[in-house]
């Protein structure tokens, strides 16, 4: 038999609604509106701020690849100057978005300005 069950058949309904209503009390308090939303926002937003870094090719004829790695295929090549907005990283690969290009592209530290 659950506590509101025991609860009911104990002390009535009247009884039973003001323990409830104690009882649930603090987990309201804790989900008031802007308790937890405040932290989780800034969070997201410091994240954002990290992943909104630029990135420039720093030699001609460098390949981006389609993961981190020299095992995955290469999905066409980049020329010194080239942005790129980094969303990522793995390893020694930064993973973006080619400014006027593809998006989700690998390329490799060493042949990146960031």
């Amino acid at each position: 038999m659950t506590i509101s069950a025991k609860i009911l058949r104990r002390a009535g309904a009247a009884a039973a609604c003001a323990a409830l209503t104690l009882a649930l009390a603090p987990v309201t308090a804790l989900a008031a509106p802007g308790a937890l939303t405040a932290p989780s926002a800034q969070a997201s937003q410091s994240a954002a701020q990290r992943l909104d870094l630029v990135c420039t090719v720093n030699d001609n004829g460098v390949n981006y690849r389609g993961g981190p790695g020299s095992q995955y295929p290469v999905l066409g090549q980049v020329n010194k100057g080239q942005k790129m907005n980094a969303k990522g990283k793995e390893g020694s690969w930064v993973m973006g978005d080619l400014w006027g290009g593809r998006t989700g592209v690998w390329i490799h530290v060493a042949y990146l300005d960031c």
